[in-house]
């Protein structure tokens, strides 16, 4: 089964999470290290509900995109006004 993984980047390197797996999170000093951990927490988490008969989270699939906003123009429109 796939997981979904948001990665974060913070003053101290990387935080994840897995949006259809509440509670479950890791956070690393670089992006490769916040994976692993995260693979880690995923494998742990489920094994942990797997172990006490707990329902497993309904993982459909979550979808992401990246959006670009004009931001630029935006600020070059405010200063021109």
């Amino acid at each position: 089964m796939q997981v979904a993984v948001i990665l974060e980047k913070s003053e101290n390197g990387y935080a994840a999470y897995a949006p259809e797996v509440p509670g479950c999170v890791a956070a690393g000093d670089t992006r490769e290290e916040t994976l692993q951990l995260m693979q880690e927490a995923l494998e742990f988490h489920f094994q942990a509900m797997v172990r006490d008969s707990d329902p497993l989270p309904e993982v459909t699939g979550v979808d992401c995109a990246m959006l670009d906003v004009p931001l630029e123009k935006m600020l070059a429109e405010r200063s021109a006004a």
